[in-house]
């Protein structure tokens, strides 16, 4: 069995790589079973930098496949933000809450047609045999004014979908994943990923 590394601590996240690896003859393994790997400093200013950096640095390291991805939060009205600065956007420790209630702070005057915004996502898939490739998924909507839903994490509470007219934190799961930023971007991946993985098996 060959292994692909999904660079992240999320079970869930690496759950959703799986049904695109396994079938393909490849076991998936996160960073929790690989307690020394080298724990990559998002130094990139966008979200492909941030994935391609994560990806490659672990691929060599590991001398193995790597899947990364990065991925946030981008509104129109406040020029991209918090963009990158998603997940620390209200400071240095990862509270979502503490996040969402500055982004709703700096939301609080623009009206609703002008808070539109979507959740991207940028996968990068990487190898120390070949050239890494990238793709990339996102999913529309605009912010609430207030928080609605439990199911979810991040901005999912404020992420209002007018086709579904909920926001993200509202959906059942099944509904969420099926049009989420990630599956939109796994969708792209997949068109991608026998080549990549041929070229993969040719080289060793």
């Amino acid at each position: 069995m060959k292994n692909v590394l999904i660079a992240t601590k999320n079970k869930g996240k690496a759950k959703e790589f799986e049904s695109l690896f396994s079938p393909r003859g490849y076991e998936v393994h996160t960073l929790l079973d690989y307690e020394n790997a080298t724990d990559v400093e998002e130094t990139g200013t966008t979200f492909a930098e941030n994935a391609i950096l994560k990806a490659e640095t672990i691929a060599k390291e590991l001398n193995q496949v790597v899947m990364a991805d990065d991925s946030g939060l981008v509104v129109d009205a406040l020029d991209g933000r918090p963009g990158v600065y998603s997940a620390r956007y209200a400071g240095e420790d990862k509270n979502d809450e503490a996040n969402t209630q500055k982004l709703l702070k700096e939301l609080k005057d623009i009206p609703a047609e002008k808070r539109t915004a979507r959740f991207y996502c940028v996968l990068a898939l990487a190898s120390p045999n070949q050239e890494t490739i990238t793709v990339s998924g996102y999913v529309e909507g605009r912010i609430a004014e207030s928080p609605a839903g439990t199911n979810g994490f991040g901005y999912d509470p404020v992420f209002y979908v007018p086709e579904k007219g909920k926001t993200m934190a509202e959906l059942e799961s099944a509904e969420k994943n099926a049009i989420s930023h990630r599956a939109n971007a796994l969708k792209e991946l997949e068109k991608e990923l026998d080549l990549f993985l041929t070229r993969e098996g040719g080289s060793r």
